[in-house]
């Protein structure tokens, strides 16, 4: 899925969208996407100025916005302009390796469940074939006015 499918499915633009690319999806399993980490990245100019890292809570932000992706091709759709997809939960985030400009955060999200309208995911994002951050993510749909 190239950049204009991603714009098409989800509502994030920039500075704000954080997937460049998906590269593998299986509707109502799992989603593989690419997040290209440039030092042009607005958040680098204060964090840090002297050693830029990419800050985890954008990292979780990513991993979400994956699953949202994955969400909506197994629903078939993308989000509209009356549905909002919110980000209910994360349990157990953990943190293992900065994420520096010039890497490309491997993006990976397996859907756990589906009850309700509230969507479990387990997610990992790598730098290669290192673990960066993982975590458990629950996100929800929701109509607005």
């Amino acid at each position: 899925m190239d950049i204009h499918k991603i714009l098409a499915k989800l509502p994030h633009r920039y500075p704000f969208l954080l997937v460049d690319r998906v590269l593998e999806v299986e509707p109502d399993v799992r989603i593989r996407a690419l997040k290209n980490v440039t030092i042009n990245e607005p958040f680098f100019q204060g964090h840090f100025p002297n050693r830029p890292v990419m800050p985890g809570v954008l990292m979780l932000e990513a991993l979400a916005q994956t699953a949202a992706l994955l969400a909506f091709e197994s629903m078939g759709k993308g989000v509209d302009e009356n549905s909002v997809y919110y980000f209910v939960g994360i349990d157990g985030a953990r943190f293992k390796r900065p994420v520096e400009p010039g890497d490309q955060l491997f993006l990976d999200v397996q859907m756990d469940r589906n009850k309700g309208g509230i969507y479990k995911f387990n997610a990992q994002a790598y730098v290669g074939e290192e673990l960066a951050v993982s975590a458990q993510l629950m996100c929800t749909v929701r109509k607005v006015s």
